[in-house]
């Protein structure tokens, strides 16, 4: 994939094709842990208050994400690893909960600035792949319509026309067939696969340095979830696009991610490379999520 944040100066007059299907070779997580810091998250707390009793579900949670680095966090259903994203996307809700500590991105700290600083980078810097494209896109708006959404809010200069040319060229480069048909389909019309694809097209056609992945291939069978980790693999290749990679599926996670972080009850109770942990874990419950993968035995 070409660089799209380039292309909102100068639209390509001829929009290439998706590279090969040759496969993606991800850097070491030691070449990664050399590249500049692009996140950094100190001592996150995350406490709801919404209920007569204050319910802790983060606590303590340290994050430092270089470059081209791909992250999985993972854990079961309410170990805090979701809220701890949408966090760091800064789309908590601040009415009822409090929050301490700091998520620091450029010179800007996103847990502690206001809406109108966030919305500077929200879409634009730092995306979201939400679990659900189905819930996530708007049935009423045409595909394009969502695609082309960041560019109209960040980019408000760029014409209709070239907000069209790039988000054709978005689509295509994710995979979507005939995406000048897709362009004005609804969410119905589509496939899962190809709903989800529309889903990273919007997160990615801003050219983003950070890509938050939230589930992204839960509702998925199993042939079109190989095609997304495929794609987030390009996306991590081509593009030096760090992903914050959220899943329940280890052995997903055991593929695309150079570093993890366990969590459970809201706080990280180990976190290293890959493949070190996979290999030689250290805590029970970290054992005990490896021994739950499925394993075929012919």
């Amino acid at each position: 994939m070409t660089n799209v944040r380039e292309l909102t100066s100068q639209a390509p007059t001829n929009l290439p094709e998706r590279s090969s299907s040759s496969p993606h070779i991800l850097a070491s997580p030691e070449e990664v842990a050399a590249n500049e810091i692009v996140l950094e998250v100190k001592d996150l707390c995350i406490e709801f208050h919404d209920h007569k009793l204050p319910e802790r579900v983060v606590e303590n949670f340290n994050l430092v994400l270089h470059k081209g680095e791909i992250m999985g966090i993972v854990g079961e259903s309410g170990s805090g690893k979701s809220m701890s994203a949408l966090a760091i996307a800064g789309l908590l809700n601040r009415k009822t909960i409090s929050k301490s500590g700091q998520i620091l991105f450029e010179d800007k700290d996103f847990l502690n600035c206001d809406r109108r600083c966030l919305r500077k980078y929200q879409g634009d810097e730092i995306s979201i792949i939400f679990q659900e494209p189905m819930t996530s896109l708007n049935p009423l708006h045409r595909i394009g319509r969502q695609v082309e959404e960041s560019l109209r809010i960040h980019h408000p200069r760029l014409s209709k026309a070239r907000r069209y040319e790039l988000a054709i060229y978005t689509m295509r480069a994710v995979g979507l067939p005939e995406p000048e048909k897709v362009y004005r389909m609804y969410p119905h019309e589509l496939s899962g696969g190809m709903r989800q694809r529309a889903m990273i097209a919007a997160a990615m056609i801003g050219d983003p340095k950070i890509l938050i992945a939230d589930e992204p291939t839960t509702a998925l069978d199993v042939t079109i979830q190989a095609q997304i980790i495929d794609l987030l693999k390009e996306i991590n290749v081509s593009q030096g696009t760090a992903i914050l990679f959220i899943s329940h599926d280890l052995s997903l996670v055991e593929q695309l991610c150079h570093r993890v972080i366990v969590m459970q009850q809201g706080k990280i109770i180990e976190t290293g490379i890959t493949h070190d942990v996979f290999t030689n874990p250290q805590e029970a419950y970290t054992k005990a999520l490896i021994d739950a993968i499925p394993k075929v035995e012919l």
